[in-house]
């Protein structure tokens, strides 16, 4: 299997190369030359896999260049019951009929970035280690991003990790959990901005090759494609707990919360190997610019003071990385289209639109994707409903997940939302809502009190540059 570019580079690569490379030359995303196809008889054997096997399984149609051996070794050691709480590593919850939660958050730092980041820092330590290597990792994250790929990192030989966050825009849960590690090989950068700048910071130091090669820079972001690959696996698992009882075949549908659109990039992937995915549900918050491409055919991206504070913080984003994936496969991968949308139109206009397009049509009848809207009260809504209700406390995130899901949902239809966090990373909505503080895991009692380490930033590609190059030797 190799990787292309989605904005037309000449280079084809294998998978450990992209693994530490993040975006391409171009600044294009990498996707593979073809997705694999899974069939009726594959799914069969798969279903009563164990995650870590059925890891294996998956990835071994991506991965080429690390031995089977090796690469099941790898997958056992990270989805384990001692780092995820249970066998079924992301076990299935029923609420109403037909409706069901998949636990993504059971993690060590307690939010879904987990389930791709703890394989990555195995994969990062593995392959460096055989090329005698270190890496310089650069990130961004509005929240849940770089608490997942800190822990995952920490003590890590051959990594360093530098992680852009928005100065005073996470939760308090969320910036204690990163800012109180102490690990020398752990830099925390607040910057004075948005996510969306921490998110072009990453870009632009990415796209600066010489600077890149330099210092070894390598990213932990969703638009690495092995980060993406990893979330695959929990759609598979998913749908066989979903269909254990159902007939050979039967189809269900997924809602997920969406910032930076790789959380349900992941399910378009799994999708398109013949997972039987019905629908692929967009959740977003009050910055809706997803839903409005999804309703339209309008992508517009908004600048900083036009991003909304809200209490879903995660998905507080206006531009959406991995989109350049799905548009890539919505417009017949043609690289020449995506690189004058991605690379030119939106950098001079900030937009594009594809209404008037007929392939704008395939985005739900090809690609199965719909999309809708939560906002602050309807979050608290949800999250009081699903409590009184089923005895469920669910974060913010996938209240707006469940919002949607249920307005989505056709009759009859399975859905399974994806549960993105745990309520207590964010305490303040939970009690607004339910008059209660969410139960806090031992491990973290008192953690908003600890020293922190963190170093705070403009939003300037040069001065990430220069506080890289002032911790590393070239």
């Amino acid at each position: 299997m190799l990787y292309l570019s989605t904005r037309g580079h000449p280079d084809r690569k294998q998978f450990c190369e992209i693994l530490l490379e993040g975006l391409a030359p171009d600044g294009g995303l990498y996707l593979p030359e073809r997705y694999p196809q899974v069939d009726a008889a594959t799914l069969a054997r798969w279903r009563d896999l164990p995650y870590a096997d059925l890891a294996f399984e998956i990835l071994s149609l991506y991965i080429a260049d690390i031995p089977p051996a090796d690469l099941q070794a790898l997958c056992r050691r990270t989805y384990t019951e001692q780092v995820f709480g249970s066998t079924a590593i992301v076990p299935l919850k029923p609420l109403e009929d037909g409706v069901y939660l998949e636990g993504l958050s059971n993690g060590p730092t307690l939010a879904f970035k987990d389930m791709a980041m703890q394989l990555l820092g195995n994969l990062f330590e593995y392959e460096l280690a055989r090329r005698g290597e270190e890496l310089n990792i650069l990130g961004a994250t509005s929240g849940d991003t770089g608490s997942a790929a800190e822990y995952a990192m920490r003590g890590k030989r051959g990594v360093r990790v530098f992680m852009t966050s928005p100065k005073g825009r996470m939760s308090p849960f969320q910036q204690a959990q990163m800012f109180s590690l102490q690990d020398a090989n752990i830099h925390n950068l607040a910057i004075e901005g948005v996510f969306d700048d921490c998110q072009d910071i990453v870009k632009a130091v990415s796209n600066d090759l010489a600077f890149k090669r330099r210092y070894r820079i390598g990213t932990v972001n969703s638009i690495n494609w092995a980060r993406l690959l990893a979330q695959v696996v929990y759609y598979f698992a998913g749908y066989f707990q979903a269909t254990r009882s159902a007939p050979a075949g039967a189809r269900i549908s997924f809602a997920v919360p969406s910032g930076n659109f790789g959380n349900i990039c992941a399910g378009h992937v799994a999708r398109m190997m013949g997972l039987p995915v019905q629908q692929l549900v967009l959740a977003t918050n009050e910055n809706d610019v997803l839903d409005e491409f999804f309703r339209t055919g309008v992508y517009r991206v908004r600048g900083s003071a036009d991003t909304h504070e809200t209490s879903s913080p995660s998905m507080d984003i206006s531009k959406a990385s991995n989109f350049e994936r799905f548009v890539f496969d919505l417009l017949g991968r043609d690289a020449t289209r995506l690189r004058e949308l991605f690379g030119e139109q939106l950098a001079r206009t900030g937009r594009f639109d594809l209404s008037a397009d007929p392939a704008f049509r395939q985005a739900r009848e090809r690609f199965g994707f719909t999309s809708g809207k939560s906002t602050h009260a309807d979050r608290l809504a949800t999250i009081r409903d699903t409590y009184q209700r089923f005895g469920v406390m669910i974060d913010t995130h996938t209240a707006d997940g469940l919002k949607v899901a249920r307005e989505r949902r056709r009759a009859g239809e399975t859905m399974i939302v994806l549960e993105t966090a745990l309520p207590i990373k964010f305490a303040a909505t939970i009690v607004e809502a339910l008059g209660r503080e969410p139960q806090r895991p031992a491990r973290f009692e008192g953690i908003e009190g600890l020293p922190r380490r963190v170093t705070v930033l403009p939003a300037s590609a040069q001065a990430v540059k220069d506080f890289i190059a002032s911790h590393c030797e070239p």
